[in-house]
């Protein structure tokens, strides 16, 4: 099988289910005990935060260790309930895991608007000012988008917000381990990350806060994660999200550079097909993503199509997949909803080589004159 599907979710490293071995076997002690058991598991969770935190050039008490990257996302929206403001703004192209939340807060009082985005799905500086009202306390944009691979310019726009007073939150989980990403030099207040896109367990993932920014956790009944996250640690999904920001801090720049060859060699390769598109393929996307459309293609014929023939793709969104509508990504860069229904993703990885690459491409063309 040729797995090209890594935003979606990415296979465990084996050194990271090495690191996390021990810890669901001899290592069974609960962090919060206070004899030998529960110590040596607080101090490997300590390791493991101080591991993320490098990760996004941060310390680690603003590391709060969470289910993953939708629960991070949750808890990032609770916070405009800490905001003393009843205006909410989110990016044009956001995950659900924000777009839901963000939209039950209007069950409370809270007015939010969407913020439009250009056919490539970037969002200006001058559309960012131009929505901002007085009672806006609370923004959400991702910094790299799971389906384009777009990569938003936060920096700026988290700038807006902090002259502003406005608390700031970015969704890095696509962009964490595959792009530079620091935290400080964004400007933001709140980051979420995930530990499945890095090489990490599923079941894991981490809330970056600024330690100003006040959280308004919604589980309680334990002390754990500050009191932002209460209840019995998840050790070794912990542990292995630890060992995995650690292999994605030290091999950043090779795994940039290998992405980016397998993607530039695909979009190549797929170049001549008649009526083919790639995605935003002019702005920053993120080295391992091309999302392309393809006229009177069905995308999710296509991706069966491919799967038989042992080819692993995404005709988009992994939390959407159930859905029959096209792409509300796609439907807010301003594409018409025939075009975004032929839509798949191809997200390479670290194992994936040139020779995948030109399977797919060989399978894609086969396929493509076969229906023409």
């Amino acid at each position: 099988m040729i797995y090209f599907d890594h935003n979606a979710t990415t296979p465990i490293d084996p050194l990271v289910f090495e690191a996390m071995q021990p810890f669901l076997t001899t290592f069974y002690g609960n962090p919060s005990s206070l004899h030998r058991h529960g110590r040596a598991v607080k101090t490997a969770i300590e390791q493991a935060r101080q591991q993320v935190a490098d990760l996004v050039s941060v310390s680690a008490d603003q590391v709060v260790f969470t289910s993953g990257g939708t629960e991070a996302n949750n808890l990032a929206v609770a916070a405009a309930h800490c905001c003393h403001k009843k205006h909410v703004l989110f990016g044009g192209t956001e995950h659900p895991s924000i777009v839901e939340p963000v939209r039950n807060l209007e069950l409370s009082g809270f007015a939010t608007d969407q913020l439009t985005v250009d056919g490539n799905g970037l969002i200006s500086e001058q559309t960012l000012e131009q929505i901002i009202q007085a009672d806006t306390g609370f923004i959400s944009v991702m910094q790299a988008n799971n389906e384009t691979g777009v990569i938003q310019p936060i920096a700026p726009l988290a700038k807006i917000a902090q002259e502003k007073g406005i608390v700031f939150h970015t969704d890095a989980v696509q962009s964490v381990g595959k792009i530079p990403v620091d935290f400080n030099a964004l400007n933001v207040n709140l980051m979420s990350l995930s530990g499945h896109k890095i090489y990490g367990p599923k079941g894991v993932g981490a809330l970056i806060h600024d330690k100003l920014t006040r959280l308004s956790p919604f589980l309680h009944g334990g002390g754990q994660e500050q009191g932002y996250r209460p209840g019995t640690e998840n050790v070794a999904a912990i542990i292995g999200f630890g060992k995995a920001a650690e292999l994605a801090n030290q091999a950043l720049s090779r795994r940039a550079e290998q992405l980016l060859n397998l993607r530039q060699a695909l979009e190549q390769g797929i170049s001549d097909i008649k009526g083919l598109v790639v995605v935003a393929s002019t702005v920053d996307r993120l080295p391992n993503t091309s999302q392309i459309l393809m006229d009177n293609v069905d995308g999710e014929m296509l991706l069966m199509q491919l799967d038989q023939k042992a080819i692993a793709i995404s005709s988009g969104s992994a939390c959407s997949s159930n859905s029959k509508e096209p792409s509300p990504v796609l439907k807010a860069m301003g594409f018409p909803d025939k075009l975004a229904r032929s839509a798949i993703r191809l997200s390479v990885g670290q194992q994936n080589t040139l020779a995948d690459v030109a399977e797919f491409i060989a399978a894609l063309k086969a396929i493509v004159k076969h229906d023409a």
